[in-house]
């Protein structure tokens, strides 16, 4: 048999120094959660900042670099292989050198204003990369991949679609230099590719040789094809909402900071909560008592009852 539970007295009950440590500890765990989520909501506001500065200084590299003036493609990259700088990105350079048509490869998933394309990267074998110096031809055997434009992919991009053929023979390319992305481990259809990673590029047309690390998008061809393709879109210098981010998650921090400390004070001092300190005696006055009631006068009759009843009492002790 299982013990029955106290009652009445017997109960536990907890005492005031016991209600104060529990409202103390309740106050202690609202601090350390306002900590935690203002120290969460500082560090997201600190990475939408750093967002917005790396943004503003890709907005200002395109603004010093678009409408610049072209140079030979020798003077911005006078090492083939290395990495584009950044602060390089959309400098206009011209090259020469021939086209290699048969290598061209489709970039997929790059729509242009909501439409599904494919952009055309062609090989072209340098043939001098300093053709504004008049000396000695420069970096002549390397390839650059060209993005030539873009492409509809039809209606499913299932079916082959027809690229136009670039310049053929010798030509004078100017592009605006942009640097090589990081290759795709994804599995693309054969004559395509999901990333602009030149090695990879090269690879997908069949082509051996060794590439710039940076590749060009295309301004400009002498001679000019017979047919153009889509004309590349320029780049966006919309600095997006990374400023106005930073700052909410920071007024989020704040604002969690005090709530949380506001709720913990209360917890602290008791109050919006239960008493934490001792029970103050009732001092409510009592009502008042009720008036007693006024009694009746006795009329005759009962008057001569109570006689006749007191002279049988005194017949019977006689």
């Amino acid at each position: 048999m299982t013990a029955a539970p106290p009652a009445g007295d017997d109960v536990l009950r907890l005492t005031p120094a016991d209600l104060r440590a529990d409202a103390r500890r309740r106050a202690l765990g609202l601090l350390v959660v306002g900590l935690v989520v203002a120290v969460v909501c500082t560090f997201l506001g600190r990475w939408q900042w750093h967002r917005h500065v790396a943004r503003d200084a890709a907005i200002a590299v395109v603004e010093a670099n678009y409408a610049a003036e072209p140079v030979d493609l020798a003077d911005v990259v006078p090492d083939p292989a290395a990495a584009l700088p950044d602060a390089d990105a959309w400098r206009s350079v011209v090259v020469q050198g021939r086209y290699l048509p048969g290598s061209t490869v489709l970039l997929r998933n790059r729509p242009v204003d909501g439409t599904p394309a494919y952009h055309a990267l062609v090989p072209l074998l340098v043939t001098d990369a300093a053709p504004g110096a008049f000396g000695p031809p420069v970096d002549a055997g390397r390839v650059l991949v060209v993005d030539r434009g873009w492409v509809p992919t039809g209606a499913d991009g299932s079916a082959d679609v027809d690229v136009p053929a670039p310049p053929a023979g010798d030509v004078t390319v100017t592009v605006r230099l942009r640097p090589g992305e990081q290759p795709s481990t994804r599995t693309a259809p054969d004559r395509q590719a999901h990333a602009i990673a030149p090695a990879q590029v090269l690879a997908a047309g069949g082509v051996d040789a060794v590439p710039y690390a940076a590749y060009g998008a295309v301004v400009r061809e002498e001679p000019a094809p017979d047919e153009a393709l889509g004309t590349l879109a320029s780049p966006s210098t919309d600095p997006g909402s990374h400023l106005s981010y930073a700052f909410q998650w920071w007024v989020f921090a704040a604002g969690g900071l005090v709530a949380f400390s506001v709720s913990a004070r209360r917890e602290w001092t008791g109050v919006g909560g239960p008493p934490v300190g001792p029970p103050t005696p009732d001092r409510t006055p009592a009502p008042p008592a009720p008036a007693p009631r006024p009694r009746r006068a006795r009329g005759r009759d009962e008057i001569d009852e109570d006689a006749e009843i007191d002279a049988q009492e005194a017949a019977r002790r006689v």
